[in-house]
């Protein structure tokens, strides 16, 4: 890896929640900041935040749109040093209600997001033999939650590719890892509360229940959490971390 001063991170999704919290976080350690998202608006209130960053509109399921998008990236701050994907959704339906559009929805998003954006930066990190490529998962990759099969299904993939690759790049000094959070205090854990709210008349403590039982230190995590932890390995200091699953979950998986 280059000096920190000259690093470059693209963060996908860092529009909101875990993402700003990894573009807040990185933009602290130093690195110029390239955040993608499908809305230009959010990502640039980030932006405009924080220093030598800025906000490109790009639809990660789309490869023209990502070709596009990292040129940009390119054209600003040069090779890409880090890669974060972060870009993702998890649409709740029992499975027998589950039609295949939504199937294949859930999959374009964040399975085909990460296959697009890390084939746009793995020639470059092959030939500099040097790189960072960290996915975004979620417990939902290390085990089963009702309600949630295709993202659940999504993220194992998501699990498989980062094990994969890692061990294709094993040789360099790149490595590829999953960081996968359990239930994340964002404004759309927030939302959710807030329905189970109206719909049953439960508390908002009960309500909260409803995320945070399966998590043995009984909280929601924190987005900053997850970010150090995203910090931490594109950091020299982690380069034989390659492969893992670091769940972030308060001992949910172990």
């Amino acid at each position: 890896m280059r000096n920190s001063a000259t690093l470059h991170a693209v963060i996908t999704g860092g529009g909101s929640g875990i993402g700003a919290a990894i573009a807040a976080q990185l933009a602290g350690d130093g690195y110029r900041l390239t955040l993608l998202g499908r809305r230009l608006e959010p990502l640039q209130a980030v932006a405009d935040q924080l220093p030598e960053t800025i906000a490109v509109s790009c639809d990660v399921t789309d490869p023209e749109s990502v070709a596009a998008a990292f040129a940009l990236a390119r054209d600003q701050h040069g090779a890409v040093d880090a890669l974060v994907n972060c870009a993702g959704a998890a649409p709740t339906a029992p499975f027998h209600k589950l039609d295949y559009a939504a199937w294949r929805g859930v999959f374009n998003l964040n399975v085909d997001g990460v296959f697009h954006c890390t084939q746009a930066v793995i020639d470059e990190m092959r030939s500099r033999n040097s790189g960072r490529i960290i996915n975004i998962a979620s417990t939902a990759a290390q085990r089963g939650y009702a309600y949630v099969s295709a993202y659940s299904a999504a993220k194992h993939a998501v699990l498989g590719l980062t094990r994969s690759l890692a061990l294709e790049l094993a040789g360099s000094d790149i490595t590829v890892n999953a960081v996968c959070p359990g239930y994340i205090d964002t404004a759309i854990i927030r939302e959710a509360i807030d329905n189970i709210v109206a719909k049953t008349g439960r508390s908002d403590a009960d309500a909260l229940k409803t995320f945070t039982a399966t998590n043995p230190q009984g909280r929601l995590i924190q987005p900053d959490e997850v970010a150090a932890t995203v910090s931490w390995l594109c950091r020299s200091a982690a380069r034989s971390v390659t492969g893992q699953a670091i769940s972030v979950s308060g001992g949910e998986v172990m």
